[in-house]
C-alpha cells in the first residue's frame, strides 16, 4: 500500500525478505481464506458462480494481507477441478442439455421453416392450378370452335368430291362400255384367226409328227420282235448245250462205271483164276498196312515187363517170338520193325 502507516506496516513485516518469500506469505494467506470460504459453498456453487466465490475471498482475506501492508487489486478464480472428474461431470451434463436444448430450437426452426415453405408451395400451386385451368378452359374452347369449323369445312370438301367421283365414275362406265365393244369385235377377229391357226398346225402335225411317229413305231415293233426271237433262239441254244453238257458228263460217268465193273470182273476172275495165290498176293498187298496200324500205338511204349513163374516157358516164347518177328514181317511186307524203339530194345536184350 502507498499510504505512509500501511507502507510502514510492509516494511515492519516483509524488510529483509526477498519477492519469492513475500509471495509465499500472501499466497499462504489467501489458500488459508479459500479454503474456509470452500467449507461454506456446495460444489454446484463454486463451480457455476466463480466471480460470487472469488469475491468472498477477496472481502475476507483484505483485511489480513492489509494488516500487513498488502492491497489486493485482483483476484481472480481461474480453474476449478477435482480429481474424481465430478466438475467435468456437472459440465457435461450443462453441456448436454445447452446441447438438447440448441437442438430442439433448431428442430422446431427447421419445422417451422418447412411448415412455411409447404404453405408457400401451397398457395403457389393453387395459383398455378387455377391459371393452368383457365388455360386448358380457354384451350378446350378454342379446340371445340375449331373442331366445328373442321366439321363444316370437311363435309363441304367430302360432298364437293362425292360429286366429283360421281361424275368421274360416269365417264369412266362411259368408257368402259366402248372399250367391252371394241374388245368383243377384237375377240371375235381373234377366234377366226385362232381357227384359222388349228387347221393349220392340225395339217402341220399329221404332215410332220404323225406320220413319221407312225414309221418309227413299226420300225421299234419290228425291232422289239427281232429282239424277242433273238433272245428265243438264245435260250434254245443255251438249254440245247446244257443238255449236251449233261449228256457228255452222264456219258463219261456211264463209261468210267463200265471200266470200273469191267476191271472188278476181271480181278475176280483172276482172283478165281489164280485161286489161293492171288488172294495171298491181295493180302501181302494189305498186310504193310495193316502192320502199321497195329504197330503205331507200339511207337509210344517205352517198356514191356514179361513176369512168369519158374516152370513156365512164357517168357522164352515171348523173347523167341519177338526175335522172330521182324524178320518175318520184313520177308512178308517189307516193313522193318527192328526200327521201332521198343522192338529194336526187346530184340537186343534178347540177342
Amino acid at each position: 500500500m502507498t499510504e505512509k502507516e500501511l507502507l510502514a506496516v510492509a516494511c515492519e513485516q516483509f524488510l529483509g525478505k526477498n519477492v519469492q518469500d513475500i509471495k509465499n506469505v500472501v499466497l499462504q494467506t489467501l489458500e488459508g481464506h479459500l479454503r474456509s470460504i470452500l467449507g461454506t459453498l456446495t460444489v454446484e456453487q463454486i463451480y457455476q458462480d466463480r466471480d460470487q466465490f472469488a469475491k468472498l475471498v477477496r472481502e475476507v482475506a483484505a483485511p489480513d494481507v492489509g494488516r500487513m501492508g498488502i492491497e489486493i487489486l485482483s483476484f481472480t478464480i481461474k480453474d476449478v477441478y477435482d480429481k474424481v472428474d465430478y466438475l467435468s461431470s456437472l459440465g457435461k451434463t450443462q453441456t448436454a442439455v445447452v446441447q438438447r436444448d440448441a437442438d430442439i430450437g433448431v428442430a422446431e426452426a427447421e419445422r417451422d421453416a418447412g411448415i412455411r415453405e409447404a404453405e408457400c408451395k401451397k398457395e403457389m400451386l393453387d395459383v398455378k392450378f387455377m391459371a393452368d385451368t383457365k388455360i386448358a378452359d380457354s384451350k378446350r374452347a378454342f379446340e371445340l370452335q375449331k373442331s366445328a369449323f373442321s366439321e363444316e369445312v370437311n363435309i363441304k370438301t367430302a360432298e364437293a368430291q362425292l360429286a366429283y367421283e360421281l361424275q368421274g365414275a360416269r365417264e369412266q362406265q362411259k368408257i368402259r362400255q366402248e372399250e367391252i365393244e371394241i374388245e368383243v369385235v377384237q375377240r371375235k377377229k381373234q377366234i377366226a384367226v385362232e381357227a384359222q391357226e388349228i387347221l393349220r398346225t392340225d395339217k402341220e402335225l399329221i404332215a410332220t409328227v404323225r406320220c413319221p411317229a407312225e414309221a418309227e413305231a413299226h420300225r421299234i415293233q419290228q425291232i422289239a420282235e427281232g429282239e424277242k426271237v433273238k433272245q428265243v433262239l438264245l435260250a434254245q441254244a443255251e438249254a440245247e448245250k446244257i443238255r449236251k453238257i449233261g449228256e457228255a458228263e452222264a456219258a463219261v460217268i456211264e463209261a468210267m462205271g463200265k471200266a470200273e465193273a469191267e476191271r472188278m470182273k476181271l480181278k475176280a476172275e483172276a482172283y478165281q483164276k489164280y485161286g489161293d495165290a492171288a488172294k495171298m498176293a491181295l493180302v501181302l498187298e494189305a498186310l504193310p498196312q495193316i502192320a502199321a496200324k497195329i504197330a503205331a500205338p507200339l511207337t509210344k511204349v517205352d517198356e514191356i515187363v514179361v513176369l512168369s513163374g519158374d516152370n513156365s516157358k512164357v517168357t522164352s516164347e515171348v523173347n523167341r517170338l519177338l526175335a522172330e518177328l521182324p524178320a518175318s514181317v520184313h520177308a512178308l511186307t517189307g516193313m522193318d520193325l527192328s526200327k521201332i524203339p521198343l522192338i529194336k530194345k526187346a530184340t537186343g536184350a534178347q540177342a
